[in-house]
């Protein structure tokens, strides 16, 4: 996926900061762990370090550090989007549930 970075099986959404470094935060977690960088070398010596801590702390406090999805959301949109994706559903014979998560799964499979 773009602008993210697995370390030690956990993804970080890395993003640019202004002041000339990189920022990378863990998603999927029970709670916060960031880190910054330079460069790619320190963004992953630096994301061990802060996951490291992370872990540290759910294991002292009997926290599951990654959080648990459920698969189901709420999703809001226009009705002009509600209608289209309807339509768009049908016309390939599913319902519109079916649609949403095949249209997910080939957005998020490409990244």
């Amino acid at each position: 996926m773009k602008n993210v970075m697995n370390i030690d099986g956990y993804q970080a959404v890395i993003q640019f900061d202004p002041e000339k470094m990189f920022r990378g935060e863990f998603v999927g977690l029970n709670g916060g762990a960031d880190f910054y960088a330079s460069d790619v070398p320190g963004l992953v010596r630096e994301g061990k370090a802060s996951l490291k801590v992370f872990r540290g702390i759910c294991e002292e406090r009997g926290i599951e550090p990654r959080k648990h999805f459920s698969g189901k959301f709420n999703l809001r949109v226009s009705a002009k989007v509600h209608e289209a994706a309807s339509i768009a559903a049908a016309a390939e014979g599913e319902s519109l549930n079916q649609w949403i998560a095949k249209t997910i799964e080939e957005a998020v499979s490409t990244h």
